[in-house]
């Protein structure tokens, strides 16, 4: 639909930059084609969606990758923390007038264009959707306002992170809704529960 808009953070496919905590049990070309079967996930799950979708690249946009330019909205991410990128990757289709605008990572293998659909679905009765990783943050996060806020002060890439969320968006009285819990592949044991990754 016109006013909703899906996010993909990506980093680009560069050995040694991706999935550093896998590297280190399977190395950093094993890693490297794992990263890619996620970016192919990507693909799958979010090419018939029936929303506009804007990548954000970590370092330099891929005219000539697997993402049909016709298709996906092309960007770089900026520079910051993880919270200072997301807030400005969120600011791009909110000036641009979407009124629902969910974001995702390349790091769940597990999620569907069923949970997309889900979370965009939940945003008609909800300020806020989160899908929750088993880990304890979070793969998935969407609003319909851009709230800066939800995105301030928290304590990226630990099992904090989805509860100090919840509390925030509790503490400025928004309604939110968590979508099922999902697994990120970050280390071995995430990436043995799909063999088909380590092939």
């Amino acid at each position: 639909m016109a006013n909703q808009a899906l996010i993909i953070m990506l980093k680009n496919p560069i050995p040694g930059t991706v999935k550093t905590r896998l590297a280190k049990d399977i190395g950093d070309a094993a890693t490297l084609k794992v990263y890619e079967k996620l970016l192919q996930r990507v693909l799958e799950v979010t090419t018939n969606l029936e929303t506009d979708v804007f990548l954000f690249y970590s370092d330099t946009i891929n005219r000539a990758d697997i993402f049909p330019n016709a298709r996906y909205k092309k960007y770089t991410q900026c520079s910051g923390d993880l919270g200072i990128r997301m807030d400005y990757a969120f600011s791009i289709p909110f000036k641009n007038e979407y009124k629902q605008v969910v974001m995702m990572g390349a790091d769940c293998y597990e999620l569907t264009q069923n949970h997309i659909e889900s979370a965009f679905s939940a945003l008609a009765q909800h300020d806020f959707v989160i899908g929750p990783a088993m880990d304890g943050g979070y793969y998935l996060i969407g609003m319909k306002k851009w709230h800066r806020w939800v995105l301030q002060d928290k304590s990226w890439s630990t099992s904090e992170l989805l509860s100090e969320t919840i509390k925030d968006i509790t503490v400025h009285q928004q309604s939110y809704v968590l979508l099922e819990q999902l697994s990120d592949i970050d280390v071995l044991e995430d990436a043995q529960k799909h063999p088909e990754l380590l092939q």
